[in-house]
């Protein structure tokens, strides 16, 4: 499958004449530009070219412009330059402005300097953050008011997360009385908006030429004419003393001929023309996804950027979707993805807990064609009907679009665990320790499966489960009335146990006897005993003696709450969360390495962890010869549960071998495994997006 790009606010590919001509420059202008000789003057010239055209760009035709490693250097440098002169005036006896302003929104890159130089230099003046409204833009009146006050002042010129265009002129009016320094993050302005650098007091204008189609690790530094400077490095003198470093010329070169497609309007898109291109694409969102909502007015953003949340729908499970077809988009700042929080930027902007944490980002180049344009609206459009036809919308799905139940189906949040334990034949199930939290999963469920809820129990008695039960009430108010009269945990009066088609649930108190805790054994004729323990699985097996007398020896038991995704255990193995951090030897796997170590029978068990919406998009992966389609299964992690016990029957030396998209769920998927005995369990390293990344894997003899 084609991959379709759309995360240019991350990075962008490096154009071809931008690699042409650093190959070039490490050809043919590979000297020292310190050099004296000819060799040395043809590299200095060259990167004095490449000044001068950014210059013309930039508005900027007085003042020092010196290359960088990118724009984290260039902001470094700025803030060092800026609170050192601050700390002479200071020394000097001058009245002193005590604040460093940052905008709410800023990249990560900005408050972190200004803490760590304001500390490191011993000032340990106040740092606050510049207010936003709803539209992300900063709260000028504000800023007026503190202005007096301040000493480095630091804005962005457009925000990588939404795209929302600073009012640089009415940042500059309401520092027109305040002698504060100021810095404008512009990496993601270059090529994008008019920055007029020498008609505005901008201080400090740091860019980053991996933003647009140069190479990662060349960038620039704009300081006005007269603002204080004070170099991040030192040595050898490059860059006029600004810079030290032998300069990065085939990086120079490369940005050069990036500048020169800027300058000649002949590779990157005009403004009209991104306009109409992010206008088809947020048609294509509206139409695919009913209900979405854009998180910040794009008449107010980059024409290349759109911020968008769709309700009910949690941003992982978008990003895997919109991965499975091809298209790379990103939750926000790459450089915050791996960590799971909703989006700092959003809730700067005061938008709804829901959407700062169901945020995704698409942006896309410049210079991508209206061809490409369109083949990504049509993958967005798929998308839609795949989650439409696994009903996983806002819409309920009709009943002939619905999807096989799993017996058990576990929902996880912040680490807290439900379950549901369904009645394929009749249509029934069971809900176990729901939280508040859990009803937008259940509802999800609800959409696919149209279930009837018989009982909605709870292991512990606590407010938290009439909570859950108030909202589930909201959520399927039909089911609910029909529930009856139910103890404290929701266990219906007089019932000896729940009959689920072939299936039972018992109830089993501790043996104290006591109305406030509870376990229940899901009892199956095919896969044993399940315990649902509560948050009692979180001690000692010690603690949990009385469960030997009322289950097998190999009954999985399964926690109220798993942060380190244990998934279940056993009474023989107990679960030890002070040492959940001890993860068990290596289990990733490269296709390489998966040939040579299990080059014999027994033949391997592939399992696709990935959901049946990715699979709509993506189908099965290719997986090379030796694989037989018999020895493949789709098991979602959410169903994990219902697979283990079968697994966990296997011969030892039978190997397993999980993958999906990235590689992280099937790590987990194999280390549930192993842990509860089956040593031969892996995790495809990298999953299928380093999979298809390659050649074709070798054969697997068998």
């Amino acid at each position: 499958m084609e991959e379709i790009y759309l995360d240019a606010n991350a990075t962008t590919p490096v154009l071809p004449q931008a690699r042409q001509a650093a190959l070039a420059a490490m050809g043919e202008a590979f000297g020292n530009p310190s050099s004296i000789h000819g060799s040395g003057l043809k590299a200095r010239a060259l990167m004095e070219q490449v000044r001068d055209r950014a210059r013309r760009l930039l508005g900027a035709a007085g003042g020092q412009l010196c290359f960088t490693s990118g724009a984290t250097e260039g902001i470094q440098t700025a803030v060092l330059s800026a609170l050192t002169e601050l700390r002479r005036r200071r020394d000097a006896g001058e009245t002193q402005p005590l604040l460093l302003l940052y905008g709410a929104t800023e990249h990560k890159a900005v408050p972190e300097a200004l803490r760590h130089w304001n500390e490191l230099l011993g000032l340990h003046w106040p740092v606050r953050a510049i207010p936003v409204d709803h539209q992300g833009r900063h709260d000028l009146a504000w800023l007026r008011q503190q202005a007096p006050q301040a000493g480095l002042v630091c804005t962005m010129a457009a925000n990588n997360e939404t795209g929302v265009v600073s009012d640089l002129d009415g940042i500059r009016a309401a520092l027109a009385d305040s002698s504060a320094l100021w810095l404008v993050d512009s990496v993601q302005a270059l090529g994008k908006l008019p920055l007029h650098l020498a008609e505005r007091r901008i201080d400090y204008a740091p860019f980053s030429g991996h933003k647009l189609y140069a190479p990662k690790g060349i960038g620039m530094l704009y300081v006005r004419e007269g603002a204080p400077f004070t170099p991040l490095m030192t040595g050898g003198g490059q860059e006029g003393a600004l810079r030290a470093g032998t300069e990065n010329i085939a990086g120079i070169a490369a940005l050069g001929e990036v500048l020169r497609a800027l300058e000649a309007g002949d590779t990157v898109a005009n403004q009209e023309t991104l306009l109409a291109h992010r206008e088809r694409l947020a048609l294509a969102l509206t139409e695919a996804f009913p209900g979405l909502v854009f998180n910040a007015p794009p008449s107010l953003c980059l024409p290349t950027t759109l911020n968008f949340a769709v309700p009910g729908l949690a941003s992982r499970l978008l990003l895997d979707l919109f991965d499975a077809a091809g298209l790379r988009v990103s939750g926000g700042s790459a450089c915050s993805a791996a960590k799971a929080q909703p989006s700092y930027v959003l809730e700067a902007m005061g938008l709804p807990a829901w959407q700062s944490s169901a945020a995704v980002r698409l942006s896309f180049g410049a210079a991508d064609s209206s061809e490409l344009i369109e083949r990504a609206c049509a993958r967005i459009r798929a998308c839609g009907a795949s989650l439409r036809a696994h009903g996983l919308t806002t819409a309920q799905a009709p009943a002939g679009t619905t999807t096989p139940a799993g017996l058990v189906t576990r929902f996880v949040v912040d680490g807290a665990c439900c379950y549901l334990v369904a009645d394929a034949s009749r249509r029934h199930c069971v809900l176990i320790d729901a939280l508040p939290a859990h009803t937008e999963q259940i509802t999800q469920w609800q959409r696919r499966h149209h279930h009837t809820l018989v009982a909605v129990l709870a292991t512990t008695r606590r407010t938290e489960h009439a909570a859950a039960v108030a909202a589930l009430s909201a959520a399927f108010p039909e089911s609910m009335q029909a529930l009856g009269s139910v103890d404290p945990l929701g266990w219906p009066q007089g019932a000896q146990q729940i009959e689920l088609g072939q299936h039972r649930i018992t109830r089993l108190a501790p043996p104290e006897g006591s109305a406030d805790a509870s376990a229940y054994v899901l009892h199956t004729p095919d896969q044993g005993q399940l315990a649902f323990v509560g948050t009692s699985a979180m001690a000692d097996s010690g603690s949990l003696h009385w469960l030997t007398q009322a289950l097998a020896p190999h009954a999985l038991l399964l926690p109220g709450h798993d942060d380190a995704q244990h998934f279940a255990w056993t009474l023989g193995q107990p679960l030890r969360p002070k040492a959940r951090h001890a993860e068990p030897e290596a289990l990733a796997l490269s296709r390489e390495r998966w040939h040579l170590q299990f080059p014999t029978s027994p033949a391997p068990l592939l399992v696709d962890v990935r959901e049946p919406y990715e699979h709509a998009l993506g189908g099965r992966p290719d997986l090379g010869p030796g694989i037989h389609p018999n020895n493949v299964q789709s098991v979602p992690l959410g169903s994990l549960l219902n697979a283990l016990p079968a697994w966990l029957q296997l011969e030892a030396d039978t190997p397993v071998l999980f993958y999906c998209r990235s590689g992280n769920r099937s790590a987990q998927a194999a280390r549930a495994l192993r842990r509860l005995g089956h040593a031969n369990a892996w995790s495809l390293e990298g999953g299928l997006a380093l999979w298809t990344a390659q050649a074709a894997p070798p054969a697997l003899s068998r």
